[in-house]
């Protein structure tokens, strides 16, 4: 480096650094993003599952694919009784969601399906 500048090829390979640690979709909906606290409840299905987490008064939802790979349609909700459906739906590799609401002292529903199959709680935490 001449000047504090680099060059194309210290560009080069910071570039190919980041890939190789973070991977060509980091940043992306399929990042491998979680929900916090203790899982309370989980729906197996024929191509995933559906995950129910609660903590400090939220409760969070996945529809997590059994076998990651190509994009397929995917799609998650979770609803408190007496508020709206919050939903995560599209074409995904790996999971819909996390979504999240607000659940001290609610019941709370999920739904969640992966390529067609899918699975529901009723209301739960009650």
């Amino acid at each position: 480096m001449r000047g504090g500048r680099a060059g194309p090829g210290v560009a080069v390979l910071l570039v190919t650094a980041a890939l190789a640690v973070l991977g060509p979709g980091a940043g992306s909906a399929d990042a491998a993003a979680s929900c916090g606290g203790r899982q309370v409840k989980t729906v197996q299905f024929a191509t995933g599952e559906l995950r129910v987490y609660k903590t400090h008064g939220y409760a969070c939802a996945l529809a997590v694919a059994k076998s990651p790979g190509a994009r397929r349609q995917m799609s998650v909700t979770i609803q408190a009784r007496g508020g709206g459906p919050v939903s995560d739906s599209g074409r995904f590799t790996q999971q819909a969601g996390p979504v999240t609401v607000h659940a001290i002292n609610r019941c709370v529903r999920a739904s969640g399906s992966v390529a067609g199959s899918g699975g529901s709680t009723g209301w739960i935490l009650c």
